[in-house]
Order: structure tokens, then C-alpha cells, then sequence
């Protein structure tokens, strides 16, 4: 089965590089761990050290949590304010007449992230499939030093509801038959068998698990459409019910969602805050096996 858009190969990217209408973007961040007892579950780091030793020739990059994010918020990487996002996209370059292209190294979920993000927006985006690994692997060229970025645009954000939902609301789906909960945490966070750097280990009562890193092929690229659906479906997940991802920072989790998306599913959304504020706080219900 051919995977359509959103996601665009090394070699369909290769043949636009240099179209003046590309907006090309390395979407890399680090999670790097803090001490024992800290309130946070890790840092944030912004993979600009990694862009200036290789990227993408042309290649601007953005920093999720440190501009494209509600720092104001306790969870990291909480989606931020329309007003905030339309500067912050135009200041790249970014708007919905150019052609949109989303890279990562080491998992796609960075710019997975951002399609998520752009899409509720209301701006359409590409994603690279296998990232910045794939383009290197395959000896593709490659540019160093900092960004030097595209000019200015005026972002105009047309916002879609219903792509982010509270604890609230996914408190109050809990055993709701017309909802599925799915977790993309590895297996053993699923079922609390080791500690978790979000707080109590556990999920969310009820969720189902699809590990985003089962949605992955060694290569980086995402695995084929029928065994995706297999995955899924063998957890219940159907195209009639309302399907909410979650992971520990709703990053991984936007692997899930682009690959329900690509497989015709469009009762979608995530859980923004996910393990971060869900093992935090001791009013909400957790399960383990």
C-alpha cells in the first residue's frame, strides 16, 4: 500500500530542493534528563547544535518549546496561543502558499508534531519520511552552520476546532463506548512496570496501547499503511469512534495521528498535556496491569 500525503519521500524532496516556494524546517529537539526529584520530567533542548554540524541545504530550523510553545504552562510543549504561532510561523517564512516540509533526526515525532500543529491551524504540511537519518543514510547533500532562515510572511491562521482536548474531557470518556484512549508509550509505561519519569506509573484508565515506536521501521520511516491498520485494529480502534491520543508530552503521539489520518480516520484528536500532567496530579485515575 502507497502512504499519501502528508508525508513526502527523500526523493520527492530532493527533486523540489531549491523551489523557491519550499519552506524547509528541522524540527529537532532533546529531551535530556534532569536530577532525581525534579519537578520536571526532562529537559528541553533545541537541536540547533545538531543543525549547524548537518542539515537539509536550505533548511531553516525551529525551536518547538523555546517559540512555538506556552512556556507559561506547566507541561513542556503545550501548543500556544493562535497569536503566538501565526508570529512565530511568520517569522520563518511559513505560510499556507508555500510548500511546507517537516524533517527531524533520530524519530519523525519532532515534525510530526508540527504537522499536528499546522493542521489545526488550518495550513497544510509535509512531512519527511525517515527525516534527516534517511537523507544521510542515502548520501544526500548536505549544508552546515546556523540558519539562515526565509523572509518574513504574514501567517494567517485559520484554526480547526477540536485537535487538542483537556484532562477534563478525557477524564469524562473514560468507559465511553463511542471513544477509544490511545496510549503511544512503550509497553511497560502502558502497564506501570517500571518507574516513569512523568510521576505515577500507569495510564489512563481504559487506553488502549500502540506504541509510536511500533509505527517505525528501522530506517526511520514509517511502517506500511495495512500493518499500521493492523496495529490499531487489534486494539479496537475503529473508524466510527472518536479516537483521543495521548503519550507523555503529546509528541510521540502525533505519530499515531498522522497515521490515522493517512488511513482515512477523522474522528481525531490529542491530548495535549498527556503523562506529564496526568501522573502529576493524584485526582485523576490510573490504571496498571
Amino acid at each position: 500500500m502507497s502512504q499519501p500525503a502528508p508525508l513526502i519521500t527523500t526523493a520527492q524532496l530532493a527533486a523540489i530542493l531549491g523551489d523557491p516556494a519550499l519552506r524547509l524546517y528541522d524540527c529537532t529537539t532533546y529531551n535530556e534528563p534532569v536530577p532525581p526529584g525534579s519537578d520536571v520530567p526532562y529537559r528541553a533542548v533545541p537541536g540547533d547544535k545538531t543543525f549547524a554540524a548537518g542539515h537539509i541545504p536550505g533548511a531553516d530550523f525551529l525551536d518547538l518549546q523555546g517559540e512555538f510553545s506556552d512556556t507559561s504552562a506547566g507541561p513542556l510543549f503545550m501548543m500556544a496561543g493562535v497569536p503566538q504561532l501565526e508570529a512565530a510561523f511568520g517569522r520563518h517564512g511559513a505560510d499556507a502558499s508555500k510548500t511546507i516540509v517537516l524533517y527531524s533526526i533520530g524519530t519523525m515525532m519532532w515534525s510530526t508534531r508540527f504537522w499536528w500543529m499546522l493542521r489545526s491551524l488550518g495550513v497544510d504540511a509535509l512531512v519527511l519520511d525517515g527525516g534527516f537519518d534517511k537523507w544521510k543514510d542515502e548520501g544526500r547533500p548536505v549544508e552546515t552552520g546556523a540558519p539562515k532562515g526565509y523572509p518574513a510572511t504574514s501567517f494567517e491562521a485559520t484554526p480547526r476546532a477540536g485537535f487538542f482536548v483537556d484532562k477534563t474531557t478525557v477524564k469524562a470518556r473514560i468507559g465511553d463506548p463511542s471513544t477509544v484512549i490511545v496510549n503511544a508509550l512503550g509497553p511497560q509505561f502502558h502497564q506501570g512496570l517500571e518507574p516513569s519519569r512523568y510521576g505515577r506509573p500507569g495510564r489512563v484508565p481504559g487506553s488502549v496501547n500502540v506504541p509510536a515506536a511500533t509505527l517505525a521501521n528501522a530506517d526511520k520511516t514509517l511502517t506500511t499503511l495495512a500493518d499500521a491498520e493492523a496495529k490499531f485494529a487489534a486494539q479496537g480502534v475503529t473508524r466510527d469512534k472518536t479516537v483521543i491520543c495521548y503519550c507523555g508530552g503529546g509528541i510521540s503521539a502525533t505519530i499515531d495521528l498522522l497515521m490515522l489520518t493517512q488511513l482515512g480516520y477523522d474522528k481525531l484528536t490529542l491530548y495535549d498535556a498527556s503523562m506529564g500532567e496526568w501522573a502529576r496530579d493524584p485526582a485523576l485515575p490510573i490504571e496498571t496491569d
